[in-house]
């Protein structure tokens, strides 16, 4: 890797977690850039490395502030840790080409959901599903996040607010513990097809 490709990802990275903190999608930023270097199946799994080390601090910070609402959050985290085990090992399995048609499309569908402001009426729900439903909802979510990660913060924040009944603090809060649960068995899936790409990763 060049050291101006290096700068670039470097950057795109930075850019990409002041995006995941203030809203989300911050890998619709890094997924492009990642798919000019490798293909996009490594970097499908690449990006997963920054994912797993940035939720990991954000909920550590979290944890600290006791903002995590645990009593909501882990009857939760296995059926992501599930719905992504799934997710990831299907995205191991699909072409470079076919992972670069579903890139394609899903940040366009993040692109769509920037505009949406999901946040403005987010703010405004007080609905909570029941069991099982709610388990259902983040199998599913966990699937997405497994399988491609980009974008996913917006569908959590709308299954725990909508599903789980938390408001956006603690929806945060929540959401960045279930992202670093589930990715540390997506991120394990790609290692382990040869998919992950250590020094890009850790740029």
């Amino acid at each position: 890797m060049s050291a101006t490709s290096a700068l670039v990802l470097y950057f795109a990275g930075v850019v990409a977690g002041f995006v995941n903190t203030v809203a989300g999608g911050g890998s619709a930023i890094t997924l492009p850039v990642l798919t000019e270097l490798v293909n996009a199946n490594v970097a499908n799994g690449t990006n997963r490395v920054a994912i797993f080390v940035a939720n990991l601090v954000a909920s550590l910070g979290f944890e600290k502030d006791r903002k995590v609402p645990w009593g909501t959050v882990k009857p939760l985290i296995p059926a992501a840790f599930i719905g992504a085990a799934a997710g990831a090992w299907a995205a191991t399995l699909l072409s470079p080409g076919a992972m670069r048609r579903v890139f394609a499309i899903v940040l366009v569908m993040i692109a769509a959901s920037v505009l949406a402001n999901p946040n403005r009426w987010l703010a405004e729900q007080h609905a909570r599903l029941e069991q099982p439903w709610t388990s259902v909802v983040f199998v599913a979510i966990g699937f997405y996040g497994g399988f491609v990660q980009a974008g996913v913060g917006f569908m959590l924040l709308a299954g725990l607010v909508f599903g789980a009944g938390l408001d956006l603090v603690s929806g945060n809060a929540a959401k960045v513990v279930i992202i670093f649960s589930y990715t540390t068995v997506a991120l394990g899936l790609f290692v382990l097809a040869g998919q992950v790409d250590f020094g890009l990763g850790l740029v």
